[in-house]
């Protein structure tokens, strides 16, 4: 069996930048189980794979461990793809996924993902957590994540969490956010649970991410940037029961995945 393979940097800002997903293009779909383990072999933090539909695409998102419910940066990917390969007189393309329809839209030097909210709401502080940071954060908030917010930017730059008490919280991931000094805000996020201590850069992160700052700073429209090593520019917009996310990537290898 031969498989189409595409590594492909989202929310790039250059060469070595962003995050790294792997694009796989199937004729049909296989075992989870082997999805599972390409996935696993690859070791990025998520490789999606794509089923072509009439008009559009079926597609999935597997971390080195788990199946995830919603990927941003493996759905711009796969978009990436899609314009510059497979349709390139494409402007705009729909994905039906778990989380419902998602498109991405080619509209002004940028992919935009159209992806839906998930505004947090404050919760109970999880046991654990404030010693999985080493510090007490200004208030913590939950949707599919656990969301810490802190002061300043430095604190989220320099933060170094216990992995292991992160993945003993009991959510999908934990995102660190404050407010920017070259962005609206700025965030990072660990999700050892799945397989990924800290991912680059995360478009899903950024549905819950997205309406908390849009409320706080009365701002439908924010730039923001994940400080990871490689790190990350996204540009965001609050459309209420969805979000706006656009980036750009760039196709890093191509290849072909023999089992």
């Amino acid at each position: 069996m031969h498989i189409p393979f595409y590594q492909i940097n989202s929310f790039a800002r250059g060469p070595f930048s962003g995050n790294p997903a792997g694009v796989c293009l199937l004729e049909k779909w296989l075992p989870d189980a082997l999805l599972q383990s390409i996935a696993a072999e690859n070791n990025l933090s998520e490789t999606a794979f794509l089923v072509p539909r009439e008009n559009d695409y079926d597609i999935r998102w597997f971390s080195p461990l788990v199946e995830v419910d919603l990927c941003g940066h493996g759905t711009l990917a796969s978009a990436h793809l899609i314009f510059n390969v497979l349709n390139k007189d494409a402007e705009k393309v729909m994905f039906m996924s778990k989380s419902g329809c998602l498109s991405v839209e080619r509209r002004d030097g940028l992919l935009w993902l159209d992806f839906p909210s998930r505004k947090p709401s404050p919760c109970v502080v999880p046991d654990g957590l404030e010693t999985a940071l080493g510090i007490v954060p200004s208030c913590v908030l939950a949707a599919r994540d656990l969301m810490v917010v802190f002061d300043d930017e430095q604190t989220v730059r320099e933060l170094e969490p216990d992995i292991e008490g992160v993945a003993r919280l009991n959510y999908h991931g934990l995102i660190l956010t404050a407010p920017g000094s070259r962005s609206d805000f700025v965030s990072r996020f660990f999700a050892p649970r799945v397989g990924v201590p800290e991912d680059p850069v995360t478009g899903s992160a950024h549905c819950t991410l997205i309406p908390y700052w849009a409320e706080r700073l009365d701002k439908p429209v924010l730039c923001a940037l994940q400080l990871s090593r490689r790190g990350g520019e996204l540009f965001c917009k609050d459309r209420m029961e969805r979000v706006s996310i656009g980036g750009n990537a760039m196709t890093y290898c191509s290849g072909t995945i023999t089992i």
